[in-house]
Formats: C-alpha cells, sequence, structure tokens
C-alpha cells in the first residue's frame, strides 16, 4: 500500500493539531483527535479504507486507554501513535495480506503502535524545548508592555516547533511506509522468531492498558463485577462493543432511578419540617 505525497501532508497536520501541548488544543486535539480510537477513524479516510482504520486504531487505543502526562511526562505520545503508529500499521497490515480484523493483526498494530509511541516522546521533548523560545519572547514582550506580540507568542510562533516536531517527521515516516513494509516482509518473515515475538509481545500490550484503567477506576473490590460484567457480554454472550455499551447505558439509567428515589424521602420529610415550622 502506498500512501502518496497529499495523504503524508495531511497525517502531518493532524498530527500538528493532535500533538501535545497541541495546536488543536487539549480538549479537541490531544483528547479527541490525538486519540487511537479518533485517529484510526481519520487515518482510514485519508488512505481511503476507514474499516481497517477504525479496527487498528480500536486495537491501539486499548492499550492507550489511560494515557495521562502527569506534570509533563510522557511514556508515549499520541501524535506518533497516532499518525505514524496507525498508517504504517495498516499498510503492514495490507501488504503482507493479513485480515485486518484477524487476531495477529491486532497485534502487530499494537506492536507497532507502542514501539513508535515511545520513540514519540523525543518528538513531544522536542517540541516543548523549541517552545521554550517563545516563551522567552513573550516575557521580553510583557517586560516591554507590547501585550500585543502575545498574539505571535501564543498563535503564531508554536506553529514552528510543531512543523518541525510533528509534521516534518509525519510526513516523512509515513511517505516511507511502503519501503518498511517491503523491508519487514524480506528480512521479518510471518513464520521467524521476530515476528513471533512481536505478535506475542503485542498480545500482552492490551493487558497493559486495562491494568492501567483498572488502577484508576477501581476504589473497592466489588467495583471489580462491574468491570468485568462487559468481559462476560463478550465472551458469553457474543455481544460486540455497542451492544455493551447500549446494556451499560441501560443500567445506568436504573441506577439513577434508584439514587433518585432513596434521596426522596429526605427531601420529603425536609419539605414537612419546613411546613411545621411555618406553622
Amino acid at each position: 500500500m502506498e500512501i502518496n505525497i497529499i495523504q503524508a501532508i495531511l497525517l502531518g497536520l493532524c498530527a500538528c493539531l493532535s500533538s501535545m501541548p497541541g495546536l488543536g488544543g487539549t480538549t479537541f486535539g490531544n483528547y479527541t483527535l490525538g486519540r487511537p480510537l479518533v485517529a484510526g477513524m481519520v487515518v482510514g479516510l485519508i488512505l481511503g479504507d476507514m474499516q481497517t482504520g477504525i479496527i487498528v486504531g480500536a486495537a491501539i487505543q486499548v492499550i492507550y486507554i489511560a494515557l495521562v502526562t502527569p506534570g509533563g511526562t510522557v511514556s508515549a505520545d499520541v501524535r506518533a501513535i497516532s499518525y505514524i503508529g496507525i498508517p504504517l500499521s495498516i499498510c503492514a497490515i495490507k501488504g503482507m495480506g493479513m485480515d485486518p480484523g484477524s487476531p495477529a493483526a491486532k497485534d502487530m498494530a499494537a506492536a507497532l503502535g507502542a514501539a513508535v509511541g515511545t520513540l514519540g516522546t523525543v518528538l513531544f521533548y522536542g517540541t516543548a524545548t523549541v517552545n521554550l523560545l517563545w516563551q522567552h519572547i513573550g516575557w521580553k514582550a510583557v517586560e516591554k508592555g507590547d501585550f500585543k506580540k502575545l498574539y505571535l507568542v501564543d498563535m503564531g510562533l508554536p506553529w514552528i516547533s510543531h512543523l518541525l516536531c510533528s509534521f516534518l517527521p509525519t510526513v516523512m515516516i509515513t511517505m516511507a511506509g511502503s519501503s518498511m513494509v517491503d523491508l519487514m516482509k524480506a528480512y521479518l518473515p510471518m513464520d521467524g522468531v521476530a515476528m513471533k515475538t512481536l505478535f506475542t509481545v503485542g498480545s500482552l500490550l492490551p493487558a497493559v492498558g486495562v491494568a492501567i484503567l483498572l488502577k484508576q477506576v477501581i476504589n473497592k473490590a466489588p467495583d471489580f463485577l462491574t468491570f468485568f460484567f462487559g468481559f462476560t457480554l463478550a465472551a458469553c454472550m457474543g455481544v460486540n462493543l455497542i451492544g455493551a455499551a447500549a446494556i451499560g447505558g441501560f443500567f445506568a439509567i436504573i441506577n439513577y432511578k434508584i439514587q433518585m428515589l432513596k434521596l426522596r424521602p429526605a427531601m420529603a420529610g425536609g419539605a414537612a419540617y419546613d411546613e411545621e415550622e411555618d406553622i
């Protein structure tokens, strides 16, 4: 599968908007456009295969479902994961003739995403370092009282940082994607030790992402029952993610109504007390 220059440029622009600190802002950029699940659809649209893009994005999203950047410390960079890792994974899957929905394809996508994401930390810290230059210019403008210059510092100059550390690397790496896939096919056969190791590591990575999520959302042992209910639906009843979300919404409404019923006696008692006080 070939990625042409127009597609590579579009991927580079998306990488600029979704990087952290990102030109698209934290809400729209890093936490929306930069998430692999959303990026999978965007990359699929750009490359002309939305179905494969979403499947690959979903496989990689499981690993980074709880990715946060506390204090600016990053273990992986979403711009690289989403707009370098996903295109390369799609090229690899199509180049090797694999079924996108197969476990092997998902394992490869997870492994490539993890490798590129770790490499992408260099892009993150590179962007942050170059941005220090613009911050210095901004402080000088504040000292001189030239506050209008801050618009340039905040919204103009950071584009240089992202062009250097987001746009150009994304364009160059994705343009070489088909060549990299050909090298993989030549030097890393599917039945070789290297590819088997890659698939084994890739199959373990989603467990890491789920474990990080559990650490953040589980406060008490009974919470595990709610969490594993979705796995039970998928394993025993064959319910997909959309069906599981609908069932989860159903139980959320029931829980909401139960909680509201618990509050009614207290609210009614308070109203009676107010009436007695008025009398």
